[in-house]
């Protein structure tokens, strides 16, 4: 596929975005911290979460980590100006941690978090919040929070929903350190490769994610919000009825159809995934 590439418009400082074919990749620049979180890398992880899924052109967002880590949760420095808070400050800062972990959660585009190295605390809600996680088999995880006297408390609906109750129970209570076979028994990855290959497993899942429609993607991630957890009723049934009515009626399902019966591709397909130049 050849590479076209642009850069955002913000200008970031602890981490880079770039577009690439209609890819975001948004990339945690601090390596010497294993990317640990601070309140400037959660308002720059809200500010480009919210410009890529405003960005016509891009497609899917990359979610990864410069250096030897994916992210190692919070920041010491930043956990030490913490210890100072007050009731309020305190309440405002989780807020802001709180925002950022929904800007990637309500991402209108397919995300897809790229996991290496160690994941702790917040780095696995990072994961959990993304619809889409590749791993290294030696990545390591752990939802180290208890250990410090604090609770994973922003990060748990995202974590929760990810490996269920069960599991949470344990991984919270006990803070202990897991495997990346672990992580993917339990459903907060999906894959998992060797170190080596994880860029070509990430960049094969790209491919499907990019044939598929971008309105329906979006369509099928409000349509998961609405229907996981709730009750099959008969309010539920008829939203579901609504839904596949108006997604019928729009231009690009009729496109999808027609492209379907036609053995054509849709309009939306990357000329370079065209059958022929595949």
């Amino acid at each position: 596929m050849a590479t076209r590439k642009s850069k955002s418009s913000i200008n970031y400082t602890t981490l880079s975005v770039e577009r690439r074919n209609g890819i975001g990749i948004v990339t945690l620049q601090r390596p010497e911290l294993h990317n640990a979180f601070n309140e400037v890398v959660i308002a720059e992880l809200t500010a480009a979460f919210g410009e890529l899924g405003a960005d016509d052109a891009v497609r899917v967002v990359v979610l990864a980590g410069n250096g030897a880590s994916f992210c190692a949760g919070a920041d010491l420095n930043w956990m030490k100006k913490m210890a100072g808070y007050d009731t309020a400050q305190n309440r405002a800062d989780a807020a802001g941690l709180a925002q950022m972990l929904r800007a990637v959660d309500e991402c209108p585009k397919p995300t897809v978090a790229r996991v290496h190295g160690a994941a702790y605390g917040g780095g696995v809600g990072l994961v959990a919040c993304c619809d889409i996680a590749i791993a290294a088999i030696e990545a390591t995880f752990s939802l180290s929070e208890s250990k410090l006297g604090l609770i994973p408390a922003t990060i748990s609906p995202y974590v929760i929903e990810a490996v269920g109750a069960r599991q949470a129970r344990r991984y919270f209570l006990t803070a202990e350190r897991f495997e990346a076979a672990e992580a993917y028994r339990i459903g907060l990855v999906h894959d998992l490769v060797p170190l080596t290959q994880l860029d070509d497993r990430v960049n094969e899942i790209l491919s499907p994610l990019l044939i598929a429609g971008p309105a329906a993607q979006r369509e099928c991630k409000a349509l998961i919000r609405r229907v996981a957890g709730n009750a099959i009723e008969p309010g539920l049934v008829a939203d579901t009825v609504e839904r596949i009515t108006r997604v019928r009626a729009s231009a690009e399902g009729k496109e999808g159809v027609a492209a379907f019966l036609g053995k054509r591709p849709a309009a939306w397909v990357p000329e370079e995934l065209h059958p022929k130049k595949r």
